[in-house]
């Protein structure tokens, strides 16, 4: 057996997560080799954020445009959906990943082509894409960044479907005259969104008795009516019992409330599950399959002696690109502290801990109306025993930037404060234009800002910023706990 090659890192995944991984260990002066079995760049930066958003932005700038009067009438015909595909396809580099493998070469990373499994401690196996093997050996740390992929349900005829998932969906160079989304989650409404608007009628199958569920309620009934006013029928409680399709026909879909349904595309939006079943977990003690559970450092807490670490979305603990990332500047400086016996700064808010994970965690779905949140909901907040104050603004009513922005503007923003420390523990908009809101809301939940400080930020009027206002007015008015609506 030849000898491995060594590196002081290997990081399995070159997505984004993989690359911060490997930028930040070879700031620390440390060498890497990153393994890469498809795209350089990863889920995201071809089937899921960027296409998605390179989708989306059109539709949005379209809705934006008929909410304002003097621009509505300029707006005569229907949406270029050949040019909004042409737009995609730049985004993506046309699925080329010349430019993401130059920018790895260019921190001084060494890209290994090919499908990378663990053998054993500290070592990762290659099978290079003309069949050859590639070992490889870490001093220090080997770092798991392979993300995940679309969950599909065990249901009678899907095979046979062909069912999309957000591959197919953020990928797809025709649009297809009809389409059931299945799920209501993130992925779920934004691409019920744009399929809509590119010309696609779209059902949307809810198993539940709403959207987004994991945000603020309100947020689904304001995404709800949004998507129905834009032609989506939007049914909830129901879903998919069987699926069949002959040839390259139509899908048909039994629902469980005895219903059918036929269209010519079907998109499963129902979850994640981890990309670990074959990079090796048995080797070293894990089970192929499962999450990768983590210390605050990203380091895998079931393997002894502290060299394997997990990034991003195999550990569960925040399934969005932006997390993924900033757990990887995180782990890429503690593998560079530890290598090189600097000081490990894990308290609170510390540079070697990833602790945003826990109360800060921000997230913005492009649908029309924007929803964008950080934080705990008031439910989460007072599950967690939180004694908690909730304010609510109607944003169209209270805003004159709002007003400004859409004619007949609707939304609602929500802050919810600790009570005892007066603090943000999270907050919620919904509505035209709130995705930009939320970084400012991000820093006062992660700072743990005293709402006495929120004074002293002054927004600009008039802009849809100045909800900041309104809601600190509300909180001040407010003389009692409320409850939820």
């Amino acid at each position: 057996m030849n000898e491995p090659e060594t590196f002081d890192v290997v990081v399995l995944g070159a997505g984004p997560v993989g690359e911060n991984v490997a930028d930040r260990a070879r700031a620390a002066g440390l060498t890497v080799a990153i393994v890469e079995r498809e795209l350089a760049g990863g889920e995201c930066s071809y089937w899921a954020c960027v296409p998605s958003k390179a989708l989306l932005r059109p539709v949005l700038a379209l809705a934006d445009a008929r909410r304002v009067a003097g621009a509505r009438e300029a707006v005569s015909s229907p949406i270029d959906a050949a040019g909004v595909f042409g737009r995609r396809n730049d985004f993506v580099g046309d699925w080329d990943d010349t430019g993401q493998v130059d920018w790895i070469n260019g921190i001084g990373a060494t890209l290994v082509r090919g499908h990378g499994r663990l053998d054993g401690p500290r070592r990762v196996v290659v099978t290079t894409p003309g069949g050859d093997t590639v070992e490889l050996a870490a001093r220090h740390a080997v770092v798991i960044c392979t993300g995940t992929r679309a969950a599909l349900p065990e249901l009678p005829g899907i095979a046979e479907a062909r069912p999309w998932t957000n591959r197919e969906a953020t990928e797809a160079m025709s649009v297809p005259g009809r389409i059931a989304v299945v799920g209501a989650g993130g992925v779920g409404v934004e691409m019920a969104t744009a399929w809509q608007c590119l010309g696609s009628a779209v059902t949307m199958l809810v198993r539940g008795s709403g959207l987004l569920a994991r945000m603020e309620p309100f947020v689904g009934e304001y995404v709800a009516r949004g998507l129905a006013e834009a032609g989506v029928d939007v049914r909830t409680g129901v879903s998919v019992a069987r699926l069949g399709r002959d040839g390259d026909g139509p899908v048909r879909l039994e629902l469980t409330d005895g219903g059918e349904l036929e269209v010519d595309e079907v998109l499963f939006a129902t979850g994640r599950s981890p990309a670990t079943g074959d990079i090796g977990l048995d080797t070293v003690g894990l089970n192929p399959g499962d999450w990768l559970q983590v210390d605050d450092t990203c380091r895998v807490q079931a393997v002894d002696d502290g060299w394997l670490y997990a990034c991003g979305d195999v550990n569960h603990r925040a399934l969005l690109t932006h997390e993924g990332k900033y757990q990887a500047r995180i782990t890429g400086d503690a593998i560079g502290a530890r290598a090189t016996g600097a000081p490990l700064d894990t308290a609170d808010w510390g540079a070697h801990a990833a602790t945003a994970d826990h109360h800060a965690v921000p997230q913005v779905f492009f649908t029309d109306p924007e929803a964008a949140a950080v934080g705990l909901t008031a439910e989460q907040a007072q599950q967690a025993g939180q004694r908690v104050q909730v304010v609510d603004v109607e944003i169209g009513e209270a805003v004159t930037g709002a007003k400004l922005h859409a004619d007949g503007y609707r939304g609602r923003a929500r802050m919810v404060v600790d009570a005892e420390h007066e603090y943000l523990l999270g907050a919620t908009f919904v509505g035209p234009g709130v995705a930009d809101l939320l970084h400012s809301a991000t820093i006062a939940v992660a700072g743990r800002v005293p709402v006495s400080r929120l004074w002293h930020a002054v927004p600009c009027f008039p802009t849809i910023s100045e909800v900041w206002l309104r809601l600190l007015e509300a909180y001040r008015d407010s003389a009692s706990v409320q409850a939820p609506s």
